[in-house]
Order: C-alpha cells, then sequence, then structure tokens
C-alpha cells in the first residue's frame, strides 16, 4: 500500500459509471480515502462540502464539464492538485486543461499502474515543497510603490491591498529575490510545480499575468519576457 495514499483524500468525478466503480475500488485498495461524484455539477457540490488532498476529473461531463469544473475549483483553491482524464489527446486540449490549473492530464485507455504513479508522483511532490523554503528566508520586499509581504501573500501599495494566492505568491517571492535578473521558467517550475513539464508552463504564464495586472499601476515596475529562457522582474 503506498504510505502517502494511505492518509490522502480524493475527489473522483466520472460519469461514466463503470470506470468509476472500477477506479474508486482501486484507489481505496490504494490506500486513498475516495469520495465520487456523478456529473460537474454534483463535482462542484462535493468539493464545496470537504477538504481533498488531490482530485480526478472527467473532462467530458453532462451538466458542467472538467474544465469549467477545474477553473471553479481554482476559484476557491489554488492548491489543491488536480489530474484530468480524457479520451481526447489533442495538443490544444491539453494545453487549455493546463491553462485552467490542472496539475496531470492522462489520456483514456489508461493502466491503474499508471495512475497510481502519477498520483504518487504528485503527492510526493507537494509532500515535498509544504516542507521546504520557497526561495530564502527574506519574508518583506519593496517593488517600486508596492511593499509585499511574502509570509502573509499581501501585495499592497498606498492605494490597495492584495492577497496573492500560494502559488502567486510563490511566484512573486522568487521574481522578488532575483530582482532585474533572469528567473529561467526551469528554476521557477521546478521551484513551485516541482516539474518543468511544457503543458504545466503554459499554466505558469497565466500567473505571471496576474501578477502583472497586480503591478500595473506602478510605471516603473514589470515583469519582462526573455524570449524562450524566461522571466526579469524589473524595477527602475
Amino acid at each position: 500500500m503506498n504510505k502517502i495514499a494511505k492518509k490522502a483524500s480524493l475527489l473522483l468525478v466520472e460519469d461514466d459509471p463503470n470506470l468509476r466503480e472500477i477506479l474508486s475500488d482501486f484507489l481505496v485498495l490504494q490506500g486513498f480515502r475516495v469520495k465520487v461524484a456523478h456529473d460537474g455539477e454534483e463535482g462542484l457540490k462535493t468539493f464545496r462540502e470537504a477538504k481533498y488532498d488531490i482530485i480526478l476529473l472527467d473532462v467530458m461531463m453532462p451538466k458542467r464539464d472538467g474544465f469549467s469544473l477545474a477553473e471553479e475549483i481554482r476559484m476557491h483553491n489554488e492548491d489543491v492538485p488536480i489530474i484530468f482524464l480524457t479520451a481526447r489527446s489533442l495538443p490544444e486540449d491539453r494545453i487549455k486543461g493546463f491553462k485552467v490549473g490542472c496539475d496531470d492530464y492522462i489520456t483514456k485507455p489508461f493502466s491503474t499502474e499508471e495512475l497510481n504513479l502519477r498520483l504518487d508522483a504528485i503527492l510526493k511532490r507537494c509532500n515535498r515543497m509544504d516542507n521546504i523554503p520557497d526561495v530564502d528566508p527574506l519574508e518583506l520586499f519593496l517593488i517600486g510603490q508596492f511593499k509585499y509581504d511574502s509570509t502573509n501573500l499581501i501585495l499592497s501599495n498606498h492605494e490597495t491591498s492584495i492577497t496573492l494566492t500560494p502559488k502567486e505568491g510563490a511566484l512573486l517571492r522568487l521574481l522578488c529575490a532575483n530582482v532585474n535578473q533572469l528567473v529561467t521558467r526551469e528554476k521557477a517550475l521546478k521551484k513551485i510545480w516541482g516539474t518543468d513539464d511544457y503543458f504545466i508552463g503554459r499554466s505558469m504564464d497565466v500567473f505571471i499575468t496576474r501578477l502583472r495586472k497586480y503591478l500595473k499601476n506602478d510605471p516603473n515596475v514589470s515583469i519582462a519576457n526573455v524570449h524562450g529562457t524566461g522571466f526579469k522582474l524589473e524595477v527602475k
């Protein structure tokens, strides 16, 4: 039995009753505490009723598809790992999945062994990230007219105060610790997401866009793209 899975709670949202039953039985045998939902609407309701360590979502479901469900989940929880299960394998579907915030993407049909290995890898990565500091002991950063309290995830200036999500906060902290210096995509992805997978990189671009929006009121602060390499927080 997987030692990590033994304490992990898992939400499975799958509209195919046969696959749902097979996966649920298998995951219970692996030590997961499994809760199931039959469609996207029930999945959202079930997600709101409890806290989960990892979520498995079918993409094509009635009432609410997996993409829109993941977007809703991300509005409430930025960090819970999400894995999409889908029969669609087009690159644009994978990119869309990572843009809405998934951590992995498994194409049907798949083996239960493959699923178990992916779950194990994601949970190990999350556990490792929980116990390792993001970058360094610094807690307060000055960014032009902004002040970033990385301990409490608060970005503020004289007009506004924004509470960042944990991933937004970790990414901004990494940029602040390397102000006016290049932070490579590989470094940021491995530090915050635990992997430099191309598709997860597309998800990171969404977070960069959000940070730019938060910082836009100060013309002396910007996050520049270094083409094909990474990003640079520039403070004049």
